[in-house]
């Protein structure tokens, strides 16, 4: 055999045992055992800017069966534009020591009884993609109840004191449960495990974490790899409760905008400054790696367990008008289920509380009008922001390369005189609010948390 043949002779052979010693998709571990999924993967996951998120609480939904009853309101929940489902853990909860919060996991593979079964949860799921909305779970990466079987088992994936003592994470009151040791690959490996579980089970969509900041980068960038290359063809969505860059440097998607939230706060009760909140929109987006985004929210469970919207924003038009900002201005928007109805009081997540989904159906039908406004409206995602400084009144526009908005809100309970910059008098816009003809004049009277939303 010649030089040449022999070189052709080894290429070839190298050719060969690299093809054998490839997995290929339908065996993605080195086992040579092919996974098997429920159900066939979502297909249509918004893209990042379209996301519209809903969380829903399975106990503002039902006292039992609580899963069965947001499938029940799909069409509800869809109709507010929604396409990305968030479900507060699921998981089962323990008892030893508990309070009832359903971040208190005690078996990260099973379902709380309180809320139904995997077969509600899959039935869930398959109804979420019928009407094009992908299905996230909440997370709780940080800590176990104190009943988990880990504790008996393998006490060594939790943190311990130099005399062995495991106890509450550093520096909280949550008494109710226990931190995690992530020094301990083996802990880490089967968290992983179990968040592919509800993948491949369930055919969720993706994750919402909690406490993710408290959790290691280096473990989120293992486990959002594992999970986005879990099956090829699937998409897999991933937002970090945090604010912490490695979360985003680690494969998230998005994460909280926790800062613009307590800032709108404090402009509607005369703390911060209109400017304050301009300033905060630019800082978040400023710091976050091209292609992110921030959730902007005006509540969530854990602001509505401390006040309403209605009581944070002063009333229910200046609870709605605080979420125009929010959404218009930038960002993934979330709805809290129970804040499109106008739901007046806290909402304790520990227990079951009662919400009539028929109430105030003049601001739902608004939340309604709101998101088909941004739906339809490419410039509120994408668009250059342009913003005008008053003390109060927020003013500003998003604009793309053929259309403009231009969106007013008074954030004070009086009325007031806006007189807008001269570049706008004698423009015709359309009121996206109700489609009727508007002529920008120099002044505009606002009355109490009123708003516009004009279309060039």
């Amino acid at each position: 055999m010649n030089k040449i043949s022999l070189l052709i002779y080894l290429l070839f052979a190298l050719l060969f045992i690299t093809s054998c010693n490839d997995d290929g998709p339908d065996t993605p571990d080195q086992t040579g055992e092919t996974e098997t999924f429920y159900g066939e993967a979502f297909g249509k996951m918004p893209a990042l800017d379209e996301v519209i998120m809903y969380q829903a609480n399975p106990r503002v939904f039902a006292q039992s069966n609580s899963l069965k009853a947001i499938t029940a309101r799909l069409d509800n929940i869809r109709s507010l534009g929604t396409n990305v489902l968030w479900l507060m853990p699921v998981n089962e909860q323990g008892k030893e020591k508990a309070f009832g919060s359903p971040y208190c996991i005690r078996d990260y593979r099973t379902i709380e009884p309180e809320y139904g079964t995997l077969e509600d949860l899959r039935e869930l799921v398959e109804e979420a993609h019928k009407r094009e909305m992908a299905v996230i779970m909440d997370w709780v990466a940080n800590h176990t109840s104190w009943d988990h079987d880990w504790l008996k088992d393998h006490k060594e994936w939790y943190t311990q004191d130099p005399n062995g003592n495991v106890g509450p994470p550093a520096g909280t009151n949550w008494n109710d449960v226990v931190d995690l040791n992530y020094n301990n690959r083996k802990m880490r490996e089967e968290m992983i495990e179990s968040m592919k579980y509800w993948i491949r089970e369930a055919n969720i969509d993706g994750f919402r974490c909690d406490a993710a900041d408290w959790v290691p980068g280096d473990f989120w960038r293992d486990a959002v790899y594992q999970l986005k290359n879990l099956q090829p063809g699937r998409e897999v969505l991933m937002l970090a409760e945090g604010t912490d860059p490695k979360n985003l440097q680690a494969g998230f998607d998005l994460d909280y905008g926790w800062n613009f939230c307590d800032v709108l706060e404090g402009v509607y009760n005369n703390g911060k400054s209109i400017s304050e909140l301009y300033t905060s929109h630019l800082n978040e987006y400023g710091r976050i790696p091209a292609g992110k985004q921030k959730l902007r929210f005006i509540t969530n469970h854990d602001r509505a367990s401390e006040n309403s919207p209605v009581k944070m924003f002063k009333s229910q038009e200046g609870a709605v008008s605080a979420y125009v900002i929010s959404t218009m201005l930038g960002g993934v928007p979330l709805i809290y289920g129970s804040q499109e109805v106008g739901y007046p009081s806290e909402i304790n997540f520990f227990r079951y509380v009662n919400i009539d989904w028929s109430d105030n159906p003049d601001i739902y039908r608004e939340y309604q009008k709101i998101m088909e406004v941004y739906q339809s409206t490419e410039a509120f995602k994408n668009g250059g922001l342009i913003t005008f400084e008053n003390p109060d009144v927020v003013c500003f526009t998003r604009s793309t390369g053929n259309e403009e908005v231009l969106v007013i809100v008074n954030v004070r309970n009086s009325n007031v005189s806006y007189t807008l910059p001269e570049t706008f008098v004698g423009e015709n816009r359309t009121n996206m609010m109700n489609d009727a003809p508007f002529t920008v004049t120099g002044t505009i009277e606002l009355a109490p948390y009123q708003y516009y939303i004009l279309k060039k």
